[in-house]
């Protein structure tokens, strides 16, 4: 097979959660262990960080990479989703897996795995972890696919398990209020291994706490370290940051919500013993070029001014909302759509009300139809036209926007995705 044909096999032959939602979601691991025997555990030949939680996970997973990278580590980096190709989900020192690599991987080991009829995260999980031996990497950050507890990841024993926050998100799966999703995200925690929590509130600091002595790991809360003493958001992007340990650095990524991110990186940084000043710098701002991190309040162009960010849940649009309301700017132009799983409402709550809207859907089975969704914005009195893709819809702000104007693309990682793979 060419590795097209590999990737469509991949798609077609396995349940895929972006494409289909609910049907590909496995509870369980009995298909993940079946597949560590048979590779023989490869995970056990690296390091290992674990990342958990609603939102931020892949900054900070990137980040810290990022961070391991420019101390000289060779690093293993698995994530998820991918925007433009599969493989940027496996990566060594940012370098995605060889399209051979893949190829292989399925030819080979199919007569094994087809009969288990695994989901494709837990083939692409049992992928990852092979390369990373194969690769022979010092480290592997490694991003939780889905809530915790039984998420295909959750195999591993890390140095360090971070779990950035907890939002609703994903209810059907991990339970309908913050403490049930709490509970789902503290499976990661092991026995006696350290945690790192971003942000908690009453409901869930108290899981956390319970989960963590119940196991006897060191547990610890970012918002109650002063490891960031002062973030100043720069012209160009990003942010300037002084902080206790490190000194004062640039961090390349933008989005109000990574004051947050940066200050469970720093704790995790801390309890990882990382006193590297220079690699601390060079990751923060080099994330992007060290790791291929793409779709944080990333910028695409000026005059006028182009963004697209993949928050798509309301913990997110809290944050987007704000910034995009400060946005200095003529007029405001947003390309939006969501997919099914997602409180559409309460996010179209959040949305300027003075800005032009694009309504639009991914290519995606699990998009909300660009109708709904039109319909659903006139009913929180936000104006716009439909279109049928991202492009036309992008394009069509692009046409109507002055040079002193402001555009905006997201509202889902697929409508991310669309953007940067078809413009």
């Amino acid at each position: 097979m060419t590795y097209e044909e590999t990737v469509t096999y991949l798609y077609n032959s396995t349940p895929v959660f972006e494409h289909v939602g609910a049907a590909a979601y496995k509870e369980g691991l009995d298909n993940s262990l079946a597949l560590d025997a048979h590779f023989h555990h490869p995970h056990r030949q690296y390091r290992t960080i674990h990342v958990a939680g609603t939102n931020g996970k892949g900054s900070c997973s990137h980040t810290i990479a990022a961070i391991l990278q420019a101390q000289g580590y060779r690093v293993g980096l698995y994530t998820s989703p991918h925007l433009a190709d599969f493989r940027e989900r496996i990566r060594v020192n940012g370098e995605m897996i060889p399209k051979q690599e893949v190829v292989d991987f399925v030819e080979q080991e199919r007569g094994f795995f087809e009969p288990l009829h695994p989901s494709f995260f837990e083939l692409t999980t049992a992928l990852a972890f092979q390369y990373f031996a194969q690769c022979k990497v010092d480290v592997a950050v490694i991003e939780v696919g889905l809530g915790g507890r039984l998420d295909c990841t959750n195999i591993i024993t890390p140095e360090l398990s971070i779990i950035t926050n907890i939002s609703k998100d994903h209810t059907q799966f991990l339970g309908d209020t913050l403490a049930k999703i709490a509970n789902e995200k503290a499976g990661i925690i092991k026995a006696g291994v350290p945690v790192v929590v971003g942000e908690t509130t009453a409901e869930t600091r108290a899981v956390f706490e319970a989960k963590a002595q119940a196991v006897k790991a060191p547990l610890f809360f970012a918002e109650e370290t002063d490891e960031l003493l002062q973030a100043v958001s720069r012209a160009q992007g990003g942010y300037t940051y002084t902080t206790r340990s490190w000194g004062s650095f640039n961090g390349a990524l933008g989005g109000n919500y990574q004051l947050c991110n940066t200050r469970t990186i720093l704790c995790a940084l801390k309890h990882l013993g990382i006193t590297d000043c220079k690699a601390v710098h060079t990751g923060f701002a080099q994330v992007c070029e060290l790791t291929g991190l793409t779709g944080r309040w990333q910028k695409l162009g000026d005059h006028p001014t182009v963004i697209c960010d993949t928050g798509h849940n309301v913990a997110g649009w809290t944050y987007l909302s704000k910034q995009l309301c400060a946005q200095p700017c003529r007029q405001r132009h947003i390309v939006f759509g969501m997919v099914d799983d997602k409180d559409i409402d309460q996010v179209m709550t959040l949305l300027p009300k003075e800005a032009i809207y694009y309504w639009t859907q991914a290519t995606t089975h699990r998009a909300i139809p660009v109708g709904v969704v039109m319909e659903k914005g006139k009913a929180h009195g936000l104006q716009g036209a439909p279109y049928p893709t991202v492009t036309a819809a992008y394009l069509a702000a692009k046409a109507a926007a002055t040079p002193e104007d402001f555009i905006f693309v997201g509202g889902s990682s697929y409508v991310v995705a669309d953007l940067l793979t078809e413009n």
